[in-house]
Order: C-alpha cells, then structure tokens, then sequence
C-alpha cells in the first residue's frame, strides 16, 4: 500500500530542488565575477606599465567587467515572486479602427523583435486579425528566463502619434492599445480548477485567409464561470494541443486575477497605492510626427530614435521603470 503522504512529500522535493536550482542560478554569476576580479587584481600587482600591450588587456578586461557588474546588479531588481517566470503577453487595439489595429500590429513586431534579441522563444497562442491591416488582438507566449521579471513595466495603454498611412489627406491620427501581462505559473502552484466550474468549446479556428486556412474545429475557447474570465487558443496543431495551452493560461489568468483581489483588499485596509492602468492614461507614446521620440510617462525618460524603439530596442525603458520602482519602494 502506497504511503498517503508521498506524492505531497515527492512535490516538496520538487519544490526544494527547484529552489536550490534558482538559487545557485544567482549565486554561481557573482562567483564567476568574484574569481575573474581577483586574477585582474594579482595582474595588476606584477604590471610593468612599460607592457603596454598588457596594460590594455587588463583595460578591456575591467571594461568587460564593469559590464558584467552592471547586468547583475540590474537582475536585483528581478526579484519578486514570478519575475523569472515565462510570460504571457496579450495587445488589444483600441477604438479607432484601422489605424488602432496597425498600430497593435506594430506593437506586436516591436515585442516580437525584443524577444529574439533575447534570445526568447515566442509562440502565438490566439489572435484575431483586422481585415484592412494589423491585428485587432493577439495573446502570446514569451517562453525564457526573466521574461515576466522585464515585461511586467509594459503593462498599461500604449499611444502612437503619426501621418496616418490610411489617410488620404495626409492627417496626423493617434491611436491607442493595452499590453496586458501576466506570468506563466508553475504547475505547483496550489490552485485547483474544478471541471464543474469550466464551460469548454470547440470552434473554428480564424486567420488571415488563404490556401492553408483551418477546416477543422479545433480551436478551444474555456469559460471559468465564477470569474467570467474567458481564454482560447487556435494556434497548435491539434484540439488537444490548443486545450492544454488555454488551460495554462487560464490557470495562470485566475491565478493572477485572486492575487489583485487580495493586494486591493491590502490597499484599501492599510492605505496603499495601487498604480492605476485604465484605458486613457497611457504609459508611453510614440510620436513619428511632427517630430520623432518615444516617451515613458512614468519615468519621464525619453530616446529620440523612435525606429529603433519600435524595432525592439526598449531595455532603456524597462530599466528606467524598473530601477524607479524600487526607489520608490525604498523611500
């Protein structure tokens, strides 16, 4: 006879394993630093500044060092509960039509590009298509280490300032979307979906069109009823495929949703302030016309190369917001 205690001792383990492998995970880089300072320092000792060719590797050496410092100290800033966890990325356009739906096509690319250059694994889970142009929303999965930890300051409304390319006159337009992020939660996170509480359905999954459009329903859409909180998936191969990964998301979307519950009951019991993301108080615009700059409006930086910021290039961004954040928890 089994022992009744087992499974739940052998997911502890799993647990504890785990925990081990994250911790060494932050401990072995400051090791390594540790150990390459400690090799400068004794080079310098026997320098013989007349080595001039030494003198310079030892020079680019702290250079890379510094380097590696600054990319360490930063992931102190990554320390909170799911911040190492994958991420779950959804865009929705905003009113406006076409040009909303460029512009969360535009959105989608820039995230895109990030990702790649992190060397992240990206997979569309469900999107919905405009007929003219872009994509009317779209929910991703950014699969890598830290993903949560980053995405987690893109959160909120989105604005985009330019000569519309759909308008005939030339007009300047702006348009708006939200990003929304959550973390992909572990499968040992204690949080149990009843079956009873699930409306699960089959449809047809939707593309862009053509040749190789989907014939088959095989895309699932899962209700949780308590919540109302509703997710699909029309992206995998298979209707099993597309049921697992809405499960995942759902999963990590009602976790999400008891957390809030709890902080806003924190907040209203002992006074604290819950950043605000509503529809109408964008985080960031992009302005392409009548000058070029991308600004954070909760941080007040700035780059003026608008392009390369849509083409992926916002680490500057995350960090601001990153670094900001925790000296406001400090003070």
């Amino acid at each position: 006879m089994s022992n009744p205690g087992f499974w739940g001792d052998s997911q502890k383990s799993t647990q504890v394993v785990n925990q081990i492998k994250r911790l060494k995970a932050v401990i072995h880089p400051w090791d390594e630093l540790q150990e390459k300072y400690k090799d400068l320092a004794e080079l310098v000792q026997i320098l013989d500044e007349k080595d001039t060719a030494l003198v310079k590797d030892i020079n680019n050496n702290l250079g890379v060092l510094f380097q590696e410092l600054d990319k360490l100290e930063f992931k102190t800033l990554l320390s909170a509960e799911f911040d190492r966890s994958n991420a779950i990325l959804s865009i929705n356009a905003g009113a406006g039509g076409t040009e909303a739906c460029d512009w969360a096509g535009m959105l989608f690319r820039m995230y895109s590009r990030w990702a790649e250059k992190k060397g992240y694994k990206i997979r569309t889970t469900d999107a919905l298509f405009a007929e003219e142009a872009g994509i009317k929303n779209i929910t991703v999965l950014i699969e890598g280490d830290y993903a949560y930890g980053y995405l987690k300051s893109e959160r909120g409304v989105h604005r985009l300032v330019r000569i519309s390319p759909f308008d005939a006159n030339k007009r300047r337009h702006t348009s708006f979307a939200s990003i929304d992020v959550i973390p992909e939660v572990e499968e040992n996170i204690q949080l149990k979906l009843d079956d009873k509480e699930l409306d699960i359905a089959t449809f047809r999954a939707s593309g862009p069109g053509g040749q190789h459009m989907q014939k088959t329903d095989s895309a699932v859409r899962i209700t949780h009823l308590p919540s109302g909180i509703v997710v699909q998936c029309q992206n995998e191969r298979s209707q099993y495929q597309n049921k697992q990964t809405a499960m995942k998301i759902l999963k990590a979307r009602v976790y999400q949703s008891e957390r809030q519950k709890k902080e806003e009951e924190f907040s209203r019991n002992f006074g604290g302030k819950k950043e605000k993301i509503e529809w109408g108080s964008q985080i960031r615009s992009y302005t392409i016309h009548p000058y070029t700059l991308a600004k954070d409006h909760r941080t007040n930086y700035e780059i003026g190369n608008v392009n390369a910021v849509l083409d992926g290039e916002i680490d500057e961004f995350i960090e601001a917001f990153l670094r900001k954040k925790t000296e406001t928890r400090v003070k």
